[in-house]
Formats: structure tokens, C-alpha cells, sequence
């Protein structure tokens, strides 16, 4: 059985997948910083001690993500529209529009029963419409990023958090402080926000269901509910962390779809 590797270098997280034909067998997660080259072969080196294996035995490993050009492990690249496609039909094979919220970024991806990109719309302009946005928030209200998840699910009243940009939203949080607004409605306030964004960016891709939610904003059950409420629609969520790894999951499994062609190719060269 094939041994492939997918290493997704996202703006905010670089993931590490090693797969055994279809099986999770290997896997490590480290927050990007500077140094591409450097976490990416972290991750790399991480993933297969998971697995208990050794580098010689990842037959191919394919590279996604933002910095997947200065990943030096690689065997081959790959767009993170292209892993994530994969990833997500892997785990639910009826999806026909991803929606991918990163750190940095928001993607709204259609794809096709194969799992082709049909198209595609991005929203990396404003910190407004990223994760970036729930992370300002949760940072000058005092808490983590670990903790935005406790503060929506403890949040009784959704507030109003209308501003199109970053700095504009900010001030409302500013101005919910003040009147004593507690942090966990502001924090499922700007959640709504993000989510509306969300839902605009699903519009302009005219997507159509099913929905497959992935990215690091929805490892928050919460945030996953909010999206789906506001799309009014049934949406599908890798479970656990395997929201995150969708896109490193992707790029292995096109590692191993690869693999199969080469040698399909080396085969037809021998008998001819």
C-alpha cells in the first residue's frame, strides 16, 4: 500500500499528513512563522515520527498552502484551492462548494463530482473578513485565541458588529466595551460579522450544496453553527482537528494519485 505525505504551509499553521493508502497513519501541526523552509521540513520530519516511519518510505509528498514554494521536501506543488478540493471530497464526497477560513484568508471554492475547482472567489484584502479578525478581537478584550471558543459558546446576546473593515469594527467592539457589553456576546458578535462575510463570498462563487466548511476558524463548533444559520442550510465539518489538516490531507492523497500515474507510465514504457 502507498505512503504519501501532503504538507500544507498556511499563512498562520503549516500541517503535515502522512497517509497509508487512505489512513491517517502520521500527522503534526506547528504555528508558520518566518521560516518556511525550516517548518515545513519540521512538520515533515514530525509527521513521519508519528508514523512510526522513517523518510525513505514517503513514496511522493506533494507541498500546498501559501509558502508550498519554499517547502524543500516536496516532491511536487499544488494550489490550496486544488489540496483543499480533494480534501474535502475525501471526507464528504457529495460536496459541491468549499468554504475555507484561514487566519489570513477566506476562500469559496466550487468544485465538480470529481473534486475539480469550477471556480473560485477570495477575500484576503481586509483583516475584516479572515480569521485575523476574531483573533484583534479576542486579543484587546484580554484573551487568547484558545479561548474564543469558550466565549461564543458561553455568549447569550448576539451584538451588532457591522463595520466593513477591520479598523472601523474595531472601534464598535471599542464602543460595546464601554457600554458594558460582556466579551462573549462581542466575541459572537464578530463572529456574525465574519459569518455574514462568509455567506457574501458563497453568493459570488453561486454555490450550491453541499457545503464543506474547513480551515482553522472552524475547529469552533460554534463558529461551524453560526455559518450554517446564516447560509440556512445543513453544512459538513471535517470532524476534530481534521478540519485544519483538510488541505494537507488533499495534497496527499493527490500524492498518491500521482504516484498511480507514474507508475501506470513506467508500465507502458516497459512493454513498448
Amino acid at each position: 500500500m502507498s505512503i504519501t505525505a501532503g504538507i500544507d504551509v498556511g499563512s498562520t499553521y503549516t500541517k503535515a499528513i502522512v497517509l497509508e493508502g487512505d489512513s491517517v497513519i502520521g500527522m503534526a501541526m506547528k504555528a508558520t512563522g518566518f521560516k518556511l523552509t525550516e517548518v515545513s521540513e519540521a512538520m515533515f520530519d514530525a509527521a513521519i515520527a508519528d508514523a512510526g516511519i522513517s523518510r525513505e518510505e514517503v513514496q511522493y509528498t506533494i507541498a500546498t498552502g501559501y509558502g508550498r514554494h519554499q517547502c524543500k521536501v516536496k516532491d511536487l506543488a499544488v494550489t490550496d484551492l486544488t489540496a483543499a478540493a480533494r480534501g474535502a471530497h475525501f471526507f464528504f464526497p457529495a460536496t459541491r462548494t468549499v468554504l475555507d477560513i484561514g487566519g489570513q484568508t477566506m476562500k469559496a471554492t466550487k468544485i465538480d463530482e470529481s473534486a475539480r475547482v469550477k471556480s473560485f472567489r477570495l477575500n484576503d484584502k481586509c483583516a475584516a473578513g479572515t480569521g485575523a479578525f476574531l483573533e484583534k478581537t479576542a486579543r484587546y478584550m484580554g484573551f487568547t485565541t484558545e479561548e474564543i471558543g469558550g466565549l461564543m459558546d458561553t455568549s447569550k446576546e448576539h451584538v451588532t458588529i457591522s463595520g466593513v473593515c477591520a479598523v472601523f469594527a474595531e472601534s464598535e467592539v471599542i464602543n460595546h466595551l464601554s457600554q458594558g457589553t460582556s466579551p462573549a456576546d462581542i466575541m459572537q458578535g464578530s463572529a456574525d460579522s465574519l459569518s455574514a462575510r462568509s455567506v457574501q463570498l458563497l453568493k459570488r462563487v453561486k454555490a450550491e450544496p453541499e457545503y464543506t466548511l474547513i480551515g482553522g476558524l472552524l475547529r469552533w463548533p460554534r463558529m461551524v453553527d453560526t455559518i450554517a444559520g446564516q447560509l440556512d442550510a445543513e453544512v459538513n465539518a471535517p470532524a476534530g482537528e481534521m478540519v485544519q489538516y483538510t488541505g494537507a490531507v488533499g495534497a496527499a492523497l493527490l500524492g498518491r494519485i500521482r504516484l498511480n500515474k507514474l507508475a501506470e507510465k513506467d508500465a507502458v514504457e516497459q512493454t513498448a
